[in-house]
């Protein structure tokens, strides 16, 4: 029942994912009301849930990955509904929400489940796991070029000789705004690949799924990806620090991809 419990928070969690994507897409907060409820509710189920994962092992729930990462969730939840209650700080629930749902999917994945009961539906499911990679990748290339014409924009603007091509690109506005655009759709994209090829592996591998290396290196990449998003909403950077950042990203999502064709995770067997 606890792992019941559990899902029934990843569930409610999931509506803080939403919050946060349609907050980037839209820049409003008309969804952080009912997000921040289901947040709370879910808490509740997930406190649940570890009361009666400790009560039935008669021991503190955080002796393996999984319950460790349950209950690490767990904390980041109370402490950001205090912090909420105290100063009233939204912008972070677009780092916290997704963070905390992705940890909690995670946290469920503990006990083995029954194998794919149709082919059919195991290469469907990959095939549209390989497709919001690639989707995600396209965007974050126009995110990271568009980075680059900014950089080379500004060196430009600021030398005292600047090229003719300069003067054809685009402005540094311009520029700026699509790099917004196109970090926050592929930021979208790769948080459905994580969830999707999370799904995937683990029941494609049972409980060893969490010991692919591909994996690890995703949720790395995942996690940079996350911080350049907060850091672009919450800290407002623009400019030279997010174009240098978004370009690092791409470098460890290009890691990340050879990692997958290198370990054979994205082959069928």
């Amino acid at each position: 029942m606890s792992v019941i419990w559990l899902r029934v928070a990843a569930a409610l969690y999931s509506l803080g994912l939403l919050h946060a994507i349609l907050t980037l897409v839209r820049r409003r907060e008309n969804l952080f009301r009912v997000a921040l409820g289901a947040f709370s509710i879910g808490a509740v189920f997930h406190f649940v849930s570890i009361m009666e994962e400790g009560l039935s092992t008669h021991h503190c729930p955080i002796t393996n990955f999984y319950e460790t990462l349950s209950m690490c969730a767990f904390l980041v939840v109370v402490l950001y509904l205090f912090i909420h209650w105290r100063y009233r700080l939204e912008s972070l629930s677009v780092f916290i929400f997704p963070l905390v749902f992705v940890m909690v999917l995670v946290a469920t994945m503990g006990n083995p489940v029954s194998a794919w009961t149709s082919p059919v539906i195991r290469n469907a499911w990959l095939t549209v796991h390989i497709v919001l990679v690639l989707l995600g990748y396209a965007a974050l290339l126009f995110t990271a070029v568009a980075s680059l014409l900014y950089l080379f924009q500004e060196r430009q603007l600021k030398s005292k000789k600047p090229r003719k091509l300069s003067y054809r690109l685009p402005p540094l506005g311009t520029l700026d705004d699509l790099i917004s655009k196109s970090m926050t759709l592929g930021f979208a994209l790769m948080t459905l690949a994580v969830i999707a090829a999370s799904t995937w592996a683990f029941i494609e591998h049972k409980e060893a799924w969490i010991k692919q290396p591909a994996i690890a290196i995703s949720f790395f990449t995942w996690g940079t990806y996350m911080a350049l998003v907060f850091l672009r909403v919450t800290a407002g950077w623009r400019g030279r620090k997010a174009a240098i950042m978004t370009v690092t990203v791409l470098g460890f999502s290009a890691l990340t991809w050879a990692a997958h064709a290198r370990l054979g995770v994205l082959l069928k067997p």
